[in-house]
C-alpha cells in the first residue's frame, strides 16, 4: 500500500495543488506552546497556524484529509485556552484528524482522546523519551487511531546529533514493532524528493516499506513555498516530486527481504558518516 503523504501548508491555493497531484493529507500546525524553547536555534518549521486557517483550507478540499496538530495537553492560562477548548475549535472548523504532539504520560493521552471524543481520527506524535518509556501503557488506551514518530524532537530528547540516528540505532524499529502488534497504523519522520535530503529519501522510503509504515510527511525541502517563485512552479514541483516518489514506492513493493536488508546497511553507513562529519 502506498504511503499516505502529508504536506504542511495553510495556503488554500497550495493545498489545492497538493491535493490535485495526490497528497493524501493537508497538515495544519497550531502547535506553539513550548516549541520555540525546545527547538531554539534549529532549522525547523514553526508555523503558528490558526482556526481561521483550518476553516479556509477546509472549504477548498474535496479529497485530501485535513490534519491539524494541536498544542501539547495544557490547562487554560491568561495567554491561551485549555486543551479541551482548543480541540473543540479545531473540530468545529472541520479537522478530519487531530495530532497530539509532545506528550510524556498516558494520562495526557487519555485526556486528549476524551477531548476528541471520537469526532475525528486521533494521531499521537511520539517525540519524547518519556513517551517511548510509557508506550505500552499508552497503547492500552482505547481511542488511539494512528501513531507517528517525530524524529526532530525525539532525537533532541535522546541528545542525538542527527535525527536519523534513531532509524539506524533501532529506536524507530522497536516502536514500529509495538504499534504493529497492536494493529495501529504508524509512520515516522519526513521525506524529501528523490535524491535530496542530507540522507537521500530513497533510503528512508525503503525503510518505511521494510518497517510496515503507512505514512510520512513531505519535508519542507520537497516544496518550500518561501523559495518558489509562483504557483505554476509549485505545481510542477509537486507533480514531478510525487510521481517520482510513487514510482519508487512501486519499485519497493516488489523487492525481496535481501534488498531491504542491504538498504538498511547502506542507510546505517550513511548515518554514521553524517554523524562523524558533524562531530568534526
Amino acid at each position: 500500500m502506498a504511503l499516505r503523504l502529508m504536506y504542511i501548508t495553510n495556503q488554500p491555493d497550495v493545498a489545492l495543488i497538493a491535493e490535485a497531484v495526490g497528497v493524501d493529507r493537508i497538515f495544519l500546525d497550531m502547535e506553539y506552546i513550548g516549541k520555540t524553547l525546545r527547538q531554539g536555534g534549529m532549522d525547523t518549521v514553526q508555523c503558528r497556524h490558526t482556526l481561521d486557517d483550518i476553516a479556509a483550507v477546509r472549504r477548498v478540499l474535496t479529497r485530501a484529509q485535513l490534519l491539524v496538530r494541536c498544542n501539547p495537553v495544557h490547562d487554560a492560562t491568561a495567554d491561551y485556552s485549555s486543551t479541551e477548548e482548543e480541540i473543540e475549535g479545531i473540530l468545529q472548523n472541520g479537522a478530519d484528524i487531530i495530532m497530539l504532539p509532545y506528550f510524556k504520560t498516558a494520562a495526557e493521552v487519555t485526556r486528549f482522546v476524551k477531548a476528541v471524543g471520537g469526532r475525528a481520527t486521533t494521531m499521537l506524535l511520539v517525540e519524547t523519551p518519556e513517551a517511548v518509556a510509557c508506550m505500552d501503557e499508552v497503547l492500552a488506551i482505547d481511542g488511539i487511531d494512528e501513531v507517528h514518530i517525530g524524529l526532530n524532537d525525539l532525537s533532541l530528547g535522546y541528545r542525538k546529533k542527527f535525527m536519523f540516528e534513531l532509524l539506524a540505532d533501532g529506536t524507530v524499529e522497536a516502536l514500529c514493532e509495538k504499534f504493529r502488534r497492536c494493529g495501529i497504523p504508524y509512520g515516522f519522520g519526513g521525506i524529501a524528493s528523490l535524491g535530496r535530503g542530507v540522507l537521500h529519501s530513497e533510503y528512508i522510503i525503503a525503510e518505511h516499506y521494510r518497517l510496515g509504515s503507512t505514512c510520512a510527511i513531505l519535508s519542507r525541502s520537497f516544496c518550500d513555498m518561501n523559495h518558489v517563485e509562483s504557483l505554476d512552479a509549485a505545481r510542477i514541483l509537486f507533480k514531478n516530486g510525487l510521481q517520482s516518489i510513487r514510482e519508487y514506492e512501486l519499485f519497493c513493493a516488489t523487492q525481496s527481504p535481501e534488498f531491504f536488508q542491504k538498504n538498511r546497511e547502506i542507510l546505517c553507513d550513511c548515518v554514521n558518516h553524517i554523524v562523524q562529519e558533524i562531530e568534526k
